[in-house]
C-alpha cells in the first residue's frame, strides 16, 4: 500500500503487475493497462533522461527482502500475512 496515496502497491512484471491490498492479502497478478504499458515504454525510450537520482537511490536502497523483513518485524502486515511468514520462520529457524 502506497503510505502517501493508500492506494493498493503495484509491481510490473513483463505485461502483468502483482498487486497487493489490506482487502486482497494474498495478491493478484493482472493485466496490466494499455496506459501502464505506454508509460513502461516511455520510460525504457526516455532511460538516457532518467535523472541521476533514480539509479542512485536504486543501487542504495536495501533489498526487497530486507525492506518486507522489516516491514515483517514492525508489525504492519495483515495478521494472516503475518501469521505465513511466522510459520516459515518457525519451519526454517537460523542456526
Amino acid at each position: 500500500m502506497d503510505k502517501g496515496t493508500g492506494s493498493p502497491v503495484g509491481v510490473f512484471v513483463m505485461s502483468k503487475k502483482f498487486v497487493w491490498s489490506p482487502d486482497n492479502p494474498e495478491g493478484t497478478l493482472v493485466d496490466i493497462t494499455a496506459e501502464e504499458q505506454a508509460e513502461i515504454d516511455a520510460m525504457v525510450a526516455n532511460k538516457d533522461q532518467t535523472p541521476l537520482y533514480v539509479f542512485q537511490r536504486k543501487e542504495a536502497y536495501p533489498s526487497i527482502g530486507d525492506q518486507l523483513d522489516a516491514l515483517f518485524h514492525a508489525g504492519v502486515f495483515p495478521q494472516e500475512m503475518a501469521d505465513q511468514i511466522q510459520a516459515v520462520k518457525n519451519a526454517h529457524p537460523k542456526p
